[in-house]
């Protein structure tokens, strides 16, 4: 497991935590900062899988980023 898995699963518990307290407290503020919390650490999580993918098949990663690049591209998205 990377670090940055680690610390977006870590980031994701604590979002949680926070979201649950703010919604037992009434607090929606501790809401909202758990909750962004939870998308940090998801998207953390996200790219240490990315990072492992590149790391452990960089062919495989090239193609993938090559194709989504071609994607764009057609679609105009760049």
């Amino acid at each position: 497991m990377s670090e940055n898995k680690f610390s977006g699963t870590v980031d994701d518990i604590k979002g949680k935590v926070q979201d649950a307290a703010g919604g037992l407290t009434g607090d929606t503020s501790t809401q909202i900062r758990g909750k962004a919390n939870q998308v940090r650490g998801q998207a953390e999580s996200i790219l240490g899988d990315a990072a492992e993918l590149i790391r452990d098949q960089p062919l495989t990663a090239a193609l993938v980023i090559f194709g989504v690049a071609y994607l764009a591209g057609r679609l105009r998205l760049l």
